[in-house]
């Protein structure tokens, strides 16, 4: 089977949220869609390992805040791969307090939805998590996030406790395609002469699957194009997971 198939269905991601006895919390998910209309009720599926889920079946509510297409990549770092008992994941983050009273996060996200848990179906690894909407709105009128622009874009993994979590071993070594951009021009050396880059220089995080490629270097951490992963300082962090260097691993 090519599991890079699953990659292909059409998905959002999203920042689905809880406050259970003062205690927010929240996660990314990618599987979350209208199952009726009247009323409008929305189903999500969460991971019986994440520490949100029992929070948003005891709260019995829930936001989900849609994300928009050119994310901030911390964020998905924070509520996508690192987990509420070790971090408040909404220090620093612009939320609103919904009718129901779960935290809605606004930053990066085109619209969101306030929801009231209603049912909860036991589907093996995962909860399904049915909820009738009580409130949304519209924030911005950019365009959403797709599950295959994430994969194409940000060259990552699912969490693990995604339902859409494919063993990266089952991949195999077909590389994922890459959206075509403009290359940025080769910088110089001090003769005048443009840098040669290792083309089998791309380094992998091995926590979150965000890849390095010294062509592309690392705006968002200033790191220019055509910087090898051996020049960049030794206290470089993965954008995404925030993991050390420690954690990336080349590329066979």
């Amino acid at each position: 089977m090519n599991y890079r198939a699953f990659h292909k269905l059409s998905y959002g991601l999203y920042v689905i949220a809880t406050e259970h006895e003062g205690e927010k919390v929240g996660y990314i998910g990618n599987t979350a869609f209208q199952v009726t209309s009247e009323p409008s009720k929305i189903a999500i599926s969460s991971n019986k390992n994440n520490y949100s889920t029992q929070k948003i079946i005891d709260s019995k509510k829930f936001s989900l805040s849609v994300l928009k297409k050119d994310v901030e990549t911390s964020l998905i770092g924070k509520f996508g791969f690192m987990s509420s008992i070790d971090i408040d994941k909404f220090d620093g983050v612009l939320t609103k307090r919904s009718e129901t009273g779960a935290p809605i996060v606004l930053n990066s996200c085109v619209a969101w939805f306030d929801c009231k848990v209603v049912d909860t179906v036991d589907v093996g690894t995962h909860i399904l998590i049915i909820a009738e909407v009580v409130d949304g709105d519209i924030i911005s009128n950019e365009e959403a996030l797709t599950y295959d622009y994430y994969h194409k874009k940000y060259k990552m993994y699912a969490p693990k406790n995604a339902p859409t979590y494919i063993d990266k071993d089952k991949l195999g070594d077909e590389p994922e395609p890459k959206i075509e951009s403009e290359p940025d021009p080769q910088p110089e050396d001090k003769k005048g002469k443009a840098k040669s880059v290792d083309e089998n220089g791309v380094f992998t995080c091995s926590i979150c699957g965000f890849r390095y490629d010294p062509e592309e270097g690392d705006p968002s951490a200033g790191i220019p194009p055509g910087t090898p992963f051996e020049d960049l300082p030794d206290d470089y962090k993965c954008p995404i997971c925030n993991a050390s260097k420690e954690y990336f691993k080349k590329d066979l």
